[in-house]
């Protein structure tokens, strides 16, 4: 591997212009993953780079290519493109397409963006005049190819990103298809968070005589993440989620699951408990999760529920918690979930919910990053310690619901699961009633039907927190019963005009 030690952006070897773009854009001084990759990059040679989520690598790639086609104007070619970006998920071709665009401003190249989720009529069109840079998911690709919509012949540059997860959801073949399609003499960059066997062996398909550049450990989660672990049954998961969320240091967070219907299933007892949240996954449409993103990202929701899909490539500015309401399947994702914090240079908290059938993935993900996540290293008895307390309120009279539910807090021990149902889901997303979180109701089987409207849900905000709006519960109309003070926890939450 080909060692660069460079400070700045001008003794990396980009152009003027380029380095104009970055300083307006607030960029200084280069990551590690930027110093080594940069003049590879600009050499021509091919790479394989290996670097923790959140540590700049679309900008180790984006920069040098911007600069090459900068160097080299030439006429995007008609339903075809100089540069091709693949990645594996709407939400990362959105921010990848939208980095070129802002590390390129003033360079008069067009950058197209093609996703599956959208109408196909419009990407056909937008293709009909050719691109400099194409970012795409591999699916869709595929199906403009099929359609003659674009040719891939005047490839110069191929770059892979988040390559692990191409193949974690399936797309080997349409890689393999694609590869086919785009010429041989090419520079390929493929950069992945880990690598395992199956990834080492379709980089050596795509790669000749690579440079590699790694920055981390494969698998190494940032240092700057404080790890949390709360061990505590599967049906009390949800009670526990509630009292996290309202803990003062805790302003907007987001939420995995396992699951697609695990996910509506909290966004749903959520609003039960007069706490705003979206939804996204694969089930959304794409204006659906982009309109959901949107509002996490202005504010206006704090707390995103997602499943893996949203644990590459998104960056939310000063997110400050994560909280694994399931641990996911595959150990390597715990990586990237928890990524979406502490993200350039920042800190965060990651918590992990851990259930007693959940505890053999613990102990891989352990494996996997080195670190201890359990307290001083060591797995609590499978009797639960203490379950946490479950949400307590009112509901006024006449309309809305007085949130005065309050919780415990604390650390949460425990390690009983109700584990998972005969169809092999988990229980989370199953639970409901009008007061309280009874398990063994299964009221709430149903997936959710509505179109991401939760994303417009209104949000008032108080001194940068979000709160809710109401009675105070000082004294209630018509001489009814003061109720129960409760001025020691910020009012967060709002109430919901649907309520």
């Amino acid at each position: 591997m080909t060692k660069v030690i460079m400070s700045d952006f001008q003794s990396l070897g980009l152009s003027g212009r380029i380095l104009t773009t970055l300083t307006k854009a607030g960029y200084t001084a280069p990551t590690p993953i930027q110093q080594k990759a940069i003049p590879l990059v600009i050499e021509g040679r091919d790479i394989v780079g290996l670097a923790q989520t959140g540590t700049g690598k679309t900008l180790a790639f984006a920069a040098p290519i911007l600069d090459r086609l900068s160097r080299n104007a030439t006429p995007a070619p008609v339903r075809g493109t100089r540069v091709l970006v693949l990645a594996p998920t709407r939400e990362l071709a959105g921010q990848i397409a939208t980095s070129f665009g802002t590390y390129g401003a003033g360079l008069n190249l067009r950058v197209v963006m093609v996703c599956g989720g959208a109408k196909i009529g419009g990407q056909i069109r937008q293709l009909e005049r050719g691109a400099h840079i194409l970012v795409a998911t591999p699916g869709r690709l595929i199906d403009l190819m099929e359609q003659r919509a674009v040719s891939l012949d005047k490839v110069e540059t191929l770059i892979l990103d988040e390559a692990d997860q191409m193949l974690d959801l399936g797309f080997i073949h349409a890689l393999r298809a694609i590869a086919k399609n785009v010429p041989s003499k090419r520079q390929t960059l493929f950069f992945s968070a880990t690598m395992p066997k199956s990834v080492e062996a379709l980089a050596a398909t795509f790669l000749r005589n690579p440079a590699e550049v790694s920055v981390a450990p494969p698998a190494s989660p940032a240092g700057r993440i404080e790890q949390r672990v709360c061990f505590v049954e599967q049906s009390e998961k949800l009670s526990l989620l509630v009292e996290k969320i309202r803990e003062p240091e805790l302003r907007s967070a987001i939420v995995f699951t396992r699951t697609k219907h695990g996910a509506d299933g909290v966004v749903k007892r959520l609003a039960k408990a007069d706490i705003d949240s979206v939804a996204i996954h694969g089930n959304k449409s794409q204006a659906q999760r982009q309109k959901a993103l949107d509002a996490f990202k202005a504010g206006r929701v704090p707390i995103l529920v997602a499943t893996d899909i949203a644990a590459r490539g998104i960056h939310i500015d000063g997110l400050g918690h994560v909280i694994n309401y399931d641990l996911p399947d595959v150990p390597e994702q715990f990586v990237h979930r928890i990524g979406r914090t502490a993200r350039a240079g920042a800190t965060g908290i990651a918590i992990s919910f851990v259930s007693k059938d959940e505890r053999p993935t613990l102990r891989a993900i352990e494996k996997l990053t080195g670190l201890k996540l359990a307290p001083n290293g060591e797995f609590l008895p499978d009797e639960p310690l203490r379950k946490p307390g479950k949400p307590q309120g009112n509901r006024s009279g006449g309309g809305g619901r007085a949130g005065n539910r309050s919780g415990t807090g604390g650390g949460y021990k425990g390690g009983q699961s109700s584990g998972r149902n005969s169809e092999g889901r988990s229980s989370e997303g199953r639970t409901g009633g009008k007061s309280g979180y009874d398990p063994s109701r299964n009221s709430s089987q149903r997936s959710d039907q509505s179109s991401g409207q939760d994303a417009g849900q209104s949000f008032e905000r108080g001194g940068n927190r979000p709160h809710r709006k109401g009675p105070s519960g000082s004294q209630s109309s018509g001489g009814q019963p003061q109720r129960a003070s409760n001025a020691g926890r910020p009012r967060r939450f709002r109430e919901r005009a649907d309520a």
